[in-house]
C-alpha cells in the first residue's frame, strides 16, 4: 500500500493536494523522483515557484526541519532553484512570453 505523502516531515495535506495535481501519488514516488524532478513537475503542473516551498520539499526528503537550511547550502539550493524555475518557464512559451510572465504582465499557462 503506497504511503501518504504527507507522512513525510513538512509536508502536510496541502503539499499532497499539489503533488496529486502533478500526478505524483505517493511518499515513495516523490522520493524516488527527488525534490528536483518533483518540484518541475509541481511547476509543470500550474505550482507558482516559491523558493521556501522548494528548500522545504529539500529538508523534507532528507528528514530535516524546514527552516534547518542555512548559508552555503541555503545559497547553492537557491541556484537550484533558479535554474528549475527558468527551466519550467521556457517549456511551451517564447522568450518573449516567458520575459513578459516573469515581470508578471501575462497569465501563466
Amino acid at each position: 500500500m503506497p504511503t501518504p505523502i504527507s507522512t513525510i516531515r513538512n509536508l502536510g495535506p496541502a503539499s499532497e493536494a499539489a503533488f496529486a495535481r502533478a500526478g505524483i501519488a505517493s511518499a515513495e514516488e516523490l522520493r524516488a523522483l527527488g525534490p528536483d524532478a518533483a518540484y518541475l513537475r509541481l511547476l509543470d503542473a500550474g505550482t507558482r515557484p516559491h523558493f521556501i516551498a522548494y528548500y522545504a520539499l529539500v529538508m523534507a526528503l532528507q528528514g530535516r526541519p524546514w527552516n534547518d537550511c542555512r548559508g552555503a547550502e541555503k545559497e547553492a539550493l537557491r541556484e537550484r532553484f533558479d535554474t528549475l524555475k527558468a527551466r519550467a518557464q521556457k517549456k511551451g512559451r517564447s522568450e518573449i512570453e516567458a520575459a513578459l510572465d516573469a515581470l508578471g504582465v501575462i497569465e501563466r499557462r
